[in-house]
């Protein structure tokens, strides 16, 4: 016998959810009351009140505040966030600091993932704003963000973050990628190494090309010639552990490998074992990354998030303001090789 659809099953299972109309059947008051015990009006009698909300509690009634804001010509009070993967803890640190100054301010934050595919962002940017979100946190994936310019101009503010949006004019928080990863290589260099790796995850993503065009600079800066060979950055995070075997596989072998993020640093670990037998310095901290001795780039990912909420409150507040970028700094962390 096939098993029931676990949703249907769950929806027989459950009764209809207590309406405005169930509470006051219940209350012995009529429907208006009701309404002005919720929204938390004077001038009700306490013991109305009281019988009011016993009756919602034991109908575990919620109000519709977001229906009920709307039909108010009021606007949603909750704000979307579309994120890359949700299994990254980069976007975690970031929208816990997102969260934290838009709870400040009374807004609630909705986390949804792309998972980097241009046709999901489409999809699940679509479906926030069918929720009349008040706004929308955006990690851009796909290649032209130009259909968000309409829903901007009916007044939902944008904030790209991570990476810039294309085709939009639109506020940004990013990282200063490029720079970090000069400073990495030029690090490694100084330490004697002259056949340094890099390892990305998907080429498509502008920040995977800023902090290869970081790897790249801090070469030439180092009177280093860049190597084909030794850039190994896959279309797909899929791809990583093999990619990284191919690269620890070179010949000359690569002494040093600066990845991408912390998803490529994870794949060095595995192909090169532990201890570490190659110098490794990713792009992101990641957990165990002080134990190993893996040096990384640095930055605040929370203060990426709270920069980014203060754009879209201020965004909110000045609809018609020049667009802002702002730029976070990175910073090397020095440990293991590196650090003697």
């Amino acid at each position: 016998m096939p098993s029931a659809d676990p949703v249907t099953a769950s929806a027989d299972r459950r009764g209809p959810r207590a309406t405005l109309a169930d509470v006051a059947r219940a209350a012995g008051v009529s429907a208006k009351t009701v309404s002005r015990v919720v929204s938390g009006e004077p001038n009700v009698a306490p013991a109305t009140r009281t019988a009011v909300l016993d009756a919602a509690q034991r109908l575990q009634f919620r109000p519709n505040r977001l229906a009920r804001s709307l039909r108010a010509g009021g606007v949603s009070t909750t704000v979307g966030f579309v994120v890359g993967d949700l299994g990254n803890p980069f976007y975690a640190a970031v929208a816990g600091g997102v969260e934290r100054v838009l709870a400040a301010h009374g807004l609630t934050l909705v986390i949804a993932a792309a998972e980097d595919d241009p046709d999901v962002e489409r999809t699940v940017v679509d479906a926030l704003l069918a929720e009349r979100v008040r706004g929308l946190l955006l990690v851009p994936a796909a290649a032209d963000q130009s259909y968000l310019e309409a829903e901007q101009r009916l007044g939902t503010p944008v904030v790209a973050v991570d990476r810039q949006a294309h085709g939009l004019v639109a506020d940004s928080v990013v990282l200063d990628n490029e720079h970090g990863a000069y400073d990495a290589v030029r690090a490694l260099a100084s330490a004697g190494h002259r056949r340094i790796g890099f390892l990305g995850t998907n080429g498509s993503l502008a920040t995977q090309q800023e902090r290869l065009a970081g790897y790249r600079r801090g070469l030439t800066g180092a009177g280093l010639d860049p190597d084909p060979a030794l850039e190994h950055v896959g279309p797909h995070a899929e791809d990583l552990d093999a990619a990284a075997l191919h690269l620890l596989s070179a010949e000359p072998r690569p002494t040093a490998v600066l990845a991408g993020d912390n998803r490529a640093s994870a794949a060095v670990v595995r192909a090169a074992g532990i201890p570490l037998d190659v110098t490794l310095v990713g792009f992101d901290d990641f957990e165990l990354a002080d134990a190993l001795g893996v040096s990384v780039v640095a930055y605040d990912a929370a203060e990426m998030g709270r920069r980014a909420a203060d754009q879209l409150l201020a965004r909110l507040a000045d609809p018609s303001g020049p667009s802002r970028s702002v730029v976070v700094p990175t910073h090397l962390v020095r440990r293991g090789r590196l650090a003697q």
